[in-house]
């Protein structure tokens, strides 16, 4: 399989990209916004691996979510 270079890339392929991109951006930034603020006591496991995996994991917006619906302890 030969891999295809973005000029090779249809319009419509290439905005897919673009878009999937900046949403997994986002995601992740908001994601990390979350976990600067968020008290030690209130994240399920350590602050710095989970920067680590929101920073470093390429997951297509799965390391963000896990975040929110995991690593996130309820407040009440």
């Amino acid at each position: 399989m030969i891999a295809k270079r973005w000029a090779d890339l249809s319009p419509a392929q290439q905005r897919l990209i673009v878009v999937g991109a900046t949403v997994e951006s986002v995601l992740k930034a908001v994601a990390l916004a979350d976990l600067a603020r968020r008290p030690a006591a209130q994240v399920r496991g350590p602050k710095p691996v989970w920067a680590l995996i929101l920073t470093l994991a390429n997951s297509l917006g799965a390391a963000p979510l896990i975040y929110w619906f995991y690593g996130r302890r309820k407040t009440t």
